[in-house]
């Protein structure tokens, strides 16, 4: 099971750009770290998530 945001989850495997998408992420607005290494956005369609992954989706917040 991959982690994923704290939460333990089955998943198929699939690129962080697929995920995003199917979970209703802007991919705009976050950032992704998979194994404590921040994916760059331009290789989330290349990067995949698997069984044994651990990964954080940070949104950007503005405020000030």
């Amino acid at each position: 099971m991959a982690v994923i945001n704290g939460e333990r989850v089955s998943i198929v495997p699939q690129s962080i750009a697929a995920y995003l998408k199917s979970a209703g992420y802007n991919e705009k607005r976050v950032a992704v770290e998979k194994n404590l290494r921040i994916i760059p956005r331009g290789k989330w369609t290349d990067e995949m998530i698997g069984e044994d992954d651990s990964i954080e989706i940070l949104n950007f917040v503005g405020g000030g």
